[in-house]
């Protein structure tokens, strides 16, 4: 299988997405020499230009794609090439109305934006085939190309009636019988039992709560739907160009897609990032992305986007200040990205993303972005042949999965204030601020590396991840869950108890009598610390040791257990509570910070063999790194201390 050490050959890629169709092509030589300035060696051709490739059905013009592959052929740059089946052509949608997705109430989805397009429909997926089969088959060979870009952010739902089709194949694939299905979707409630397959529909617009399994085994379909249209075109690439890596951008903590599975079936993991340049926790939020990406991928990754400046789609969108684009993209770079991409060269002067920045601002080469853009490229340059290929390690783990998310997210919840991603954003957050490194995993999966293992929240267990979590404590890991975690199994039952017994047993647990949702604003009074958003009923095991409830209805009764190495935290405490408690658990376990000591907003990780230092606060900072370092960045001989500015960021090699 190609890798993507075969796209980058010792190199970090560095550029984006490039439009070229939307300009003239006099233009075309004024970005090539602007490209070469900044040291751009790979765009991304094609993503959305299925129009403009087969502007009628089965006609295709491929005269300027032709021009534009040689062009950056010639000048030393390579062509990630896209499939350009994202956004299809009005005709697609005018004489085959039945490729347009419907929504939940039945609404026709049309052609005008983007992602206009059914999953489940054959015609699509006849059409995408084609054009990805021609494109494959012309440009397989083309020295410029480098990597295949399928599609674009994958994040189409369709509730229409060829969708329903497929639904009920999907379905009766994996539960063979109505019977079966009746039983795992709880239907003989509200009277819903199934007696012919054609009863069966996706969840469209109900009068009153729908069948949580019902909606978390649709939000499955949707998923592998959208697998299986990238696979086909993954596939016919492939045919015509084993040796090219394939990938596919994701959106990170995308709702749509399990990509721990889609992560198997890409040669290459990428993602779309695009934190907040006025969020306080903007940075901690890349490191999530970055994070989860990491481990994915299993390795090196790539930034697929981001944006040099502002975005387009937020209530206020904020440019980046000076230096700011550098630290992201240099954080990207220690977390373990290869590639360090944009959306997109160039900004577009007409269209929806006008105001969406670009490599080359509406100011030029002459505008401030631009010429940040330009100095990151001259750094990348210098340090790729040190950083690419090099891996990250982590003795710590956070456990994520799509399928626990997706049923914990039902409408008749006990508290719409508890959303899955806030939680595990909140607990990813405490360790970042401890300066704890982390990878990320799925609770089926080898655990047995990490010193500790931490799952925020997990309200679905499988069987076997539950015997996974197990087996890791016996061999000597630290587990830590924090609350409604092991509640229901893979079918959305409630396990009795309320809890796995399993677990219950694990975390000294002997009754779990009542959850205790909290208001919006509401703390629970714990022993040294507060809760927020969640409290539960809980009688211990004399075994387990524990810290309790102040006050209140739970006066007394174990907010957090701890039973040998296992612990259970039925609330969530405040940042900084939370911080200390996993730091101190941490610590216990053998798990320590890069660097001891750092200020606040500093962050340090190792990628390889190289150290890399990042000030994510706007005043200069004094850090002690103990030995000798050479800073690959400036040349500098850095030895016990180390200054960085105001964004600044030293990747140092003993």
């Amino acid at each position: 299988m190609p890798q993507l050490s075969d796209a980058t050959r010792g190199r970090i890629l560095y550029g984006g997405d490039y439009n070229p169709e939307q300009w003239p092509e006099e233009v075309w030589l004024d970005d090539v020499r602007l490209m070469k300035e900044a040291r751009v060696n790979s765009v991304t051709l094609g993503v959305f230009s299925w129009a403009k490739l087969e502007p009628r059905p089965g006609v295709r013009d491929f005269g300027w794609l032709d021009r534009l592959m040689d062009l950056m052929h010639d000048n030393g740059i390579g062509v990630v090439l896209a499939t350009p089946t994202a956004s299809p052509p009005p005709w697609l949608g005018r004489l085959h109305p039945e490729t347009l997705p419907r929504d939940e109430d039945g609404r026709v989805e049309w052609w005008g934006g983007r992602q206009h397009f059914s999953h489940s429909s054959e015609a699509y997926r006849r059409y995408a085939a084609a054009i990805t089969e021609d494109l494959a088959g012309r440009y397989g060979s083309h020295p410029a190309l480098t990597m295949w870009h399928i599609n674009n952010e994958y994040c189409t739902f369709d509730w229409g009636d060829e969708a329903a089709g497929r639904f009920r194949r999907w379905l009766h694939h994996k539960y063979g019988t109505l019977d079966a299905l009746n039983t795992a979707w709880g239907t003989a409630f509200w009277s819903q039992g199934y007696g012919d397959w054609e009863e069966v529909l996706p969840p469209r617009h109900a009068h009153y709560f729908k069948n949580p399994t019902h909606v978390l085994d649709f939000k499955r379909f949707t998923s592998d739907m959208l697998l299986e249209c990238y696979a086909a075109e993954r596939d016919i690439v492939r045919r015509h160009t084993p040796h090219a890596p394939v990938t596919s951008n994701f959106m990170p903590l995308w709702v749509g897609q399990d990509a721990w599975r889609w992560a198997d079936e890409e040669d290459v993991v990428s993602v779309d990032l695009y934190p907040d340049p006025r969020d306080p926790l903007g940075a901690q939020s890349g490191a999530l992305v970055q994070d989860m990406t990491r481990s994915q991928a299993r390795g090196p990754w790539v930034l697929m986007e981001q944006a040099a400046g502002p975005v387009n789609w937020r209530g206020v969108n904020h440019p980046k200040p000076r230096g700011l684009n550098r630290l992201w993209s240099l954080q990207a770079v220690a977390r373990g990205a290869d590639a360090v991409c944009y959306f997109q060269w160039r900004q577009s002067r007409q269209g929806a993303e006008k105001f969406h920045s670009g490599m080359v601002s509406h100011a030029g080469e002459e505008g401030r972005t631009y010429q940040e853009v330009k100095q990151l490229g001259a750094e990348l340059h210098t340090i790729g042949a040190e950083v690419t290929g090099s891996h990250s390690t982590s003795d710590i783990a956070i456990l994520h999965d799509w399928h626990s998310w997706w049923a914990g997210a039902q409408d008749g919840r006990l508290s719409t204030h508890v959303d899955h991603p806030d939680i595990l954003r909140a607990w990813h957050r405490a360790l970042w601020e401890a300066h704890l490194t982390t990878d990320f995993a799925h609770p089926e999966h080898d655990l047995t590396r990490y010193r500790l293992v931490v799952a925020p929240q997990l309200y679905l267990l499988t069987d076997a991840a539950i015997e996974n979590l197990l087996a890791y404590v016996r061999g000597g890991g630290t587990l830590v869950c924090g609350f409604l975690t092991g509640i229901a199994d893979e079918d959305d039952r409630v396990r009795p108890g309320g809890m796995d017994a399993r677990l219950r047993e694990l975390f000294g647990i002997r009754t779990l009598h009542e959850w205790w949702p909290l208001d919006a604003g509401e703390t629970a009074q714990c022993d040294g610390f507060r809760g927020t958003l969640w409290s539960e009923e809980i009688e211990a095991e004399s075994a387990a040791t524990t810290v309790p409830y102040k006050g209140g209805e739970l006066d007394g009764l174990p907010a957090v257990l701890h039973k040998g190495r296992a612990w259970y935290v039925s609330t969530l405490p405040e940042p900084e509570a939370l911080r200390e408690l996993l730091l101190r658990i941490a610590g216990d376990a053998g798990a320590r910070p890069v660097l001891d000591g750092l200020p606040e907003r500093v962050e340090a990780v190792r990628r390889g063999d190289l150290l890399f230092v990042l000030n994510h606060g706007r005043e200069a900072v004094t850090v002690d790194v103990p030995g000798t370092h050479r800073d690959l960045l400036t040349g500098e001989t850095v030895t016990g201390r180390l200054t960085l500015a105001r964004y600044g960021v030293a990747v140092l090699r003993p």
